[in-house]
Order: structure tokens, then C-alpha cells, then sequence
């Protein structure tokens, strides 16, 4: 029988920034993860701290956004890697309206870190931009896949980390303070699953309602860019002349799949973007853990105290990741109350 303080249930963002948090902490921990399905690997790893539709700052954004590149690159430096890269990200103004909110917003408290009022002009020739472009400052790109290989190949030589399906018929509540899945003994599970979560008895009421994401990735060398564009849908340097391009929002469809629809929208937006050739090289889909009121879920069972949960990340989980993991652990070791807006008992009726 092995006895860890936490047995972690997934091994996307989520669950590994609460791994991180407990091994900073000197807890033991145990990691189940059935490796696919995973919205964290089709992310696109941008941290950007603005939401550009808007020019406004998202919920505890800015603390969210030092607490990420912190975390990351602590991380990157760790496990010996270069997963992280700091690159700028250009607005593409859609109209003389939208420049002119972005002129507005830069000069706004919290925002002016972030926004550079002057214009840029210093785009690839092959991009659409007569109206110029906005520089968002600090943004950083994450390359996820490669973390997350890393991190669970770290953790698989520490014996801390096993793939496989979690089956929940097999939780024995021992007592209040102790609980057995099979030949694990521990003191609570975290369940970090994603979208996952709708196939988990304990948890599967609560309102994640997930949408799907697809990207495409492109070969495209007369491009040359060397920075991150945003229109309606982000253009983002990979290297050796790919980029990835995306991405959809589809609230009806829960599949994996890729399909020819987001394809054509893709490559269809693009176009109005660019003006060079390109080749479609790679085509991904993903169920965003989403909720309706775009807050995440963080919390304990109300019925089994054993039992905890940290999802619900949605489309800004590079950013959230850290914070919400030292939320979690916080409320967890030292009784610390969660905020309403992210605590899962603002569904009291879900369970």
C-alpha cells in the first residue's frame, strides 16, 4: 500500500500546477491521468493579460498574469527545458473605432502596464494591416505539449505518476480523514480532470458545460513573422515557418473530432489576414472545461471531505493555472475560505 498526502486524478494545467504547489510544500502526492482527451495540449499557451475583444482586464487578471510567468518559468528552469518564450503579441485593428478604444484603453489604470499607445508598423508585408497594429507588452507563449511530456516523464521517475483511466466505483472512504483507491492510501483526491469531469459521480452535476476549440497549424514561409497577431482569432509563431491558427468556439458539439466546418472558418479568416500561401499541416480539437458563468470550480464535496475539485479553467487556463492551484491548496491545508465567484458551493443545489 502506498501513502501519499494527495492523490491527484488528471494531468493537464490544472493538475499540474497543484502537483507544483505540493511539491513546493514538501507534500506527497500521487498522479492518475489517462492522457487524452486533454484540452491542455491543443492550447495555444499564450499568456496574455488583456482580453482584446474588449481592452479590458480579466478577473484577477493581473495578479493571475505575474503568478503565471512566474510559475512557468520556475518551471521551465526546474525540469531544464525552454518551453518558455517571450513574444509580443499585434492587435490587427478591425476599424478606425476599434483603434481608437485601443488609444482610449491604453491610458487606463491597470491597462497602461500592459498596452503601448504608439502604433506599430513593424508587420510582415504578407499581413492585412492598413489600420496598424497595438502592442501588448509582457505576453509570453508556453509551449504546453512539451511541459506536460516533460512533467509527467519527471514525475514517472519519481514513482509519483501512473496513466491509466481513474475508476471512481473503486474509492473506499475509510473515515473522515482517510481515504484507499486500490493500492493507494491518502488524505484526499484532487480531481483536476477537465472536461472529464462529466463522467465523475461526485462532481458531474456541477454546470461545466465545455465548449469546443479546434486549431489548425500552417506552413507558411513567405510569412516571417515574429510576433503573435490577434484579429478575430490568433496567428502564433511555432518556428521553421509554422504557425498555429485558431481558434473556433462550438458550444453543440463534446466531441474530439476534427471537423472539415472549423477548417474552412479558419482558413477563411486567415485569408482576410494574410496575403501569401499557406499549407494546412495540422488540424486539432479540444472540449474546453467551460462554465456558464465563466468562473472556474474550485472546492471540497460537501458530503465526502476527502474529495476535492479544481476545474473549469476555460480559454484562459495558462493564466489561471497557478493562482487557482494556490487557491485550492490554501483552502485545503490551512482553512482558508475560496472567493464565491470560484467556489463550487455557489451551486448548492448541484449536490
Amino acid at each position: 500500500m502506498k501513502e501519499v498526502d494527495y492523490l491527484v486524478v488528471g494531468l493537464g494545467l490544472a493538475g499540474m500546477a497543484f502537483c507544483d504547489k505540493l511539491e513546493q510544500h514538501q507534500k506527497s502526492f500521487f498522479v492518475i491521468d489517462k492522457q487524452i482527451e486533454a484540452a491542455s495540449r491543443v492550447a495555444a499557451g499564450l499568456i496574455n493579460p488583456v482580453i482584446l475583444k474588449r481592452y479590458t482586464l480579466p478577473w484577477q487578471g493581473e495578479e493571475q498574469f505575474d503568478l503565471a510567468k512566474s510559475y512557468f518559468r520556475r518551471l521551465d528552469a526546474k525540469l531544464g527545458l525552454n518551453a518558455v518564450t517571450e513574444i509580443p503579441v499585434y492587435k490587427i485593428f478591425s476599424s478606425a473605432e476599434d483603434q481608437n478604444n485601443w488609444f482610449e484603453a491604453s491610458d487606463k489604470p491597470g491597462l497602461e502596464r500592459f498596452l503601448k499607445p504608439e502604433l506599430k508598423s513593424d508587420i510582415s508585408e504578407m499581413v492585412n494591416a492598413n489600420l496598424q497594429a497595438g502592442e501588448v507588452k509582457e505576453t509570453v507563449r508556453i509551449d504546453i505539449s512539451k511541459l506536460l511530456d516533460t512533467y509527467k516523464n519527471y514525475l514517472t521517475k519519481n514513482h509519483s505518476y501512473e496513466q491509466e483511466t481513474f475508476h471512481y466505483d473503486k474509492i473506499e472512504f475509510n473515515s473522515e480523514v482517510e481515504i484507499e483507491y486500490q493500492n493507494i492510501k491518502t488524505k484526499r483526491i484532487v480531481f483536476a480532470e477537465g472536461f472529464g469531469v462529466k463522467d465523475n459521480p461526485f462532481f458531474n452535476k456541477l454546470p461545466l458545460v465545455g465548449n469546443k476549440g479546434e486549431y489548425i497549424d500552417i506552413y507558411a514561409p513567405e510569412l516571417q513573422l515574429t510576433q503573435a497577431l490577434k484579429a478575430t482569432f490568433f496567428i502564433i509563431p511555432l518556428g521553421d515557418a509554422v504557425y498555429k491558427v485558431g481558434a473556433t468556439f462550438n458550444w453543440n458539439d463534446k466531441d474530439y473530432k476534427t471537423s472539415l466546418e472549423a477548417r474552412k472558418e479558419l482558413v477563411a479568416k486567415l485569408k482576410q489576414v494574410i496575403n501569401c500561401e499557406f499549407e494546412v499541416v495540422r488540424q486539432e480539437a479540444a472540449v474546453r472545461p467551460t462554465t456558464g458563468d465563466r468562473r472556474p470550480l474550485l472546492g471540497v464535496h460537501p458530503i465526502h471531505s476527502q474529495l476535492a475539485i479544481l476545474n473549469g479553467l476555460g480559454t484562459r487556463g495558462t493564466m489561471m493555472g497557478a493562482y487557482l492551484a494556490d487557491k485550492l491548496y490554501s483552502h485545503l491545508e490551512h482553512g482558508e475560505a475560496l472567493e464565491d465567484e470560484i467556489s463550487i458551493m455557489r451551486f448548492p443545489k448541484k449536490f
